[in-house]
């Protein structure tokens, strides 16, 4: 009898697959992450409102998470591998024909369109790829790999703001661009997980149980948005994408309106990517430990995030904004660590590709929204500020849809008391049942 085990490792390559991830998560989020240091430049060039400007970003955002479910469905038809690969290649080529500078549309159509969905299909696959292949050890090891947004944001900061001032905004994309095709490499790195078999009489045939598995995860399971606690967490996620999405767009001409200059501003980037990698680190610990439930520490941590963001304005000096990013940006990273794997304690691992795409295509409709509502606001007011007021009561109010989740997915276990799966996380129950 020969048998391949389909049990997550919880090592061995998959160390090889976090590496993989971290600089799939460097060279897709970190990029956007540090997009406000073109946002002027762009502007300047175009001669155009903030908030046109804004619709950019904006469509990458939409297309990022709209893609989301195309990407799970094509990882689970073909394979993560094949996905990044062809998500490096659109990701390269939209910004390499944002470099020509054609028309404001054609930025939205590769900016927006094409770095969006190369973006996506990149950046999905590498998640589902290191949630299978970790269980126990599944906090810590996203939190190492999302860690790379943050590491290759620290660099990317003051290296684009280098690549501006010597080769203008248009040179400096291009050069972006052929650094995001080495997300092909990335992704010939993932290496697809076999399927549990078993061998008998020379015939191969599935163990009943990964059968059942396998059945589910082949097919894009969309009836899992009639759960109420999916629902509500995609509630959550609406909330704090139209919050996530508006700091790092407008931090930097946040510190411009305020005298600092170009490489000043762009060292509070740093900082907070810095900060942000504590974040992770630090909560993807405190999450593997199991001291509190993933919902109950994700509610906290989002709720400070949206205290401090709404307070940021108060901060009218160099060091003071630097103080603040520090919260913001440690916070941040706290919720990043967090928030994707907490779909595993409400849909189970069975589910989990399945609902992520559907967490990220309606998380859309806030990162499209946020944005040039934020824009709108400081058009209208002529103040920055307004747009970090808006960002801040966003994640105080999407905290709130967290503990909704967090009490229907307890009084569901209460229900079942006598069934293990795989949404255990409570630190009373065995270490061999936990997982994220």
């Amino acid at each position: 009898m020969e048998r391949y085990s389909s049990t997550p490792p919880d090592g061995g390559y998959g160390w090889v697959v976090v590496t993989s991830a971290f600089f799939i998560m460097g060279l897709t989020a970190a990029v956007h992450k540090n997009f406000g240091l073109f946002f002027l430049e762009i502007q300047n060039h175009y001669s155009v409102l903030t908030s046109t400007t804004s619709w950019m970003t904006s469509t990458t955002i939409a297309v990022f998470h709209l893609g989301a479910p195309l990407a799970s469905a094509l990882s689970m038809h073909m394979s993560q591998r094949t996905v990044i690969m062809v998500g490096g290649l659109l990701a390269a080529s939209g910004m390499i024909i944002a470099s020509l500078g054609l028309s404001l549309p054609w930025m939205y159509l590769s900016v927006g369109v094409l770095q969006g969905l190369g973006v996506s299909f990149s950046w999905i696959p590498a998640n589902s790829m290191v949630s299978h292949y970790f269980k126990r050890w599944r906090p810590i090891a996203y939190s190492i790999a999302s860690s790379g947004e943050c590491v290759f944001a620290m660099g990317f900061s003051p290296f684009f703001q280098w690549l501006i001032d010597s080769y203008s905004w248009q040179g400096s994309l291009l050069i972006i661009g052929g650094l995001q095709l080495n997300l092909c490499v990335c992704g010939a790195l993932m290496k697809p997980l076999q399927a549990a078999q078993t061998s008998i009489q020379g015939k191969l045939v599935l163990d009943s149980k990964d059968e059942s598995r396998t059945s589910k995860k082949g097919t894009f399971q969309w009836d899992l948005i009639q759960r109420p606690e999916l629902l509500l967490y995609i509630v959550f996620a609406i909330l704090s994408a139209a919050g996530f999405f508006i700091p790092p767009l407008f931090l930097v001409p946040y510190a411009n309106s305020l005298g600092m200059g170009q490489y000043w501003a762009a060292s509070v980037l740093s900082v907070l990517a810095l900060a942000d990698l504590l974040g992770r680190l630090a909560c993807g610990w405190l999450a593997n430990l199991r001291l509190v439930r993933n919902l109950q520490l994700l509610t906290m941590v989002v709720t400070a995030l949206g205290v401090v963001l709404f307070l940021l304005p108060i901060a009218q000096t160099y060091w003071t904004i630097l103080v603040f990013c520090s919260f913001y940006g440690f916070l941040f990273g706290c919720v990043v660590a967090i928030h994707v794997t907490s779909i595993v304690d409400i849909v189970g691992m069975d589910g989990f590709d399945s609902s992520l795409g559907l967490f990220m295509l309606f998380r859309s409709s806030g990162g499209f929204v946020g944005p040039p509502a934020a824009g709108w606001l400081v058009d209208w007011t002529h103040d920055f500020g307004a747009a970090f007021y808006l960002s801040g009561v966003c994640l105080v109010l999407s905290g709130g849809f967290v503990v909704l989740v967090d009490r229907l997915v307890e009084k569901k276990k209460c229900k079942l008391p006598d069934t293990c799966t795989e949404t255990t996380d409570h630190p009373m129950h065995k270490a061999d049942i936990t997982d994220v």
